[in-house]
């Protein structure tokens, strides 16, 4: 939308400044104007004549154009009372959402909060360059979910690696599922990947393939003594081990999400 005042007067410069006086704009204010009509003067001083009209407006930033997109939705879902927090960085807005109905903005798992965000990026972002970085929180809800994303996902790599076998996790958004691709490349033998297509895509968490062969090479033991018996690590089976955690650890697997939530959105 855009901010706009149409004024005459005797010449452009004289339109130009009653258009900046009802905008409110002083002078380092930024605008943008074009000439509608030049003025005339009249002929002889008696007849004819015209006077400059201007029109000068002001484009509406993206983030202004998100939070009244915001506030217009939140108003049609009928939560009037949800207060929205804006926060200013470079290239970048954030919304936080508050107040006693906000429960209601998050929905299950957070689809409703995710779709009002996907939703607000679009409309911040229609026609504008460079990209704006639009999230939508509220009461740190994104923070909470990561972080109990990122436990799940270690949980399920160690189980992996003890018990050998592959666990199926419910569908997630391409941000959410990248938090768990993280979380299980930092766990020693368990790799991830996503199955699935569309609303069902989600991540799988198993035992790395290679980790596993590796394992079995070098646990067995041919001993051509006593009839050429193989005997395994002495006979004895080996107890499971919790699966080391290396932070640093170079990824095996990025899931092929590149662009998470609160990323661009083309």
């Amino acid at each position: 939308m855009i901010k706009e005042a149409i004024c005459e007067g005797s010449d452009v410069q004289d339109a130009l400044n009653k258009a900046k006086a009802q905008l409110g704009l002083d002078e380092t204010a930024e605008y943008e104007f074009e000439i509608v009509q030049t003025e005339e003067k009249k002929k002889f001083g008696l007849f004819g004549g015209r006077p400059a009209i201007v029109r000068v407006f002001l484009r509406e930033t993206p983030d202004e154009k998100a939070e009244k997109f915001l506030r217009e939705v939140l108003d049609k879902m009928l939560l009037p009372g949800v207060e929205i927090e804006k926060k200013l960085d470079e290239n970048a807005v954030e919304f936080n959402l508050s107040g006693e109905d906000v429960g209601f903005v998050i929905g299950r798992r957070g689809e409703t909060l995710d779709a009002l965000q996907y939703l607000t990026s679009l409309v911040a972002n229609h026609g504008e360059e460079p990209y704006t970085k639009v999230s939508v929180n509220t009461g740190n809800y994104r923070e909470k979910r990561e972080k109990t994303l990122e436990i799940l996902g270690r949980k399920l790599a160690i189980k992996a690696v003890k018990t050998g076998r592959k666990t199926g996790l419910e569908p997630m958004n391409p941000y959410e599922r990248r938090i768990i691709h993280t979380a299980v490349q930092k766990v020693e033998g368990a790799i991830s990947w996503s199955e699935g297509e569309n609303a069902a895509r989600h991540v799988v968490i198993g035992p790395d393939p290679k980790v596993v062969r590796n394992n079995r090479k070098g646990g067995y033991n041919n001993n051509r003594r006593g009839g050429g018996r193989r005997s395994y690590n002495g006979g004895r089976k080996p107890k499971h081990q919790p699966a080391p955690v290396n932070p640093d650890r170079v990824p095996l697997n990025e899931g092929g999400e590149t662009t998470g939530l609160y990323g661009r959105i083309k």
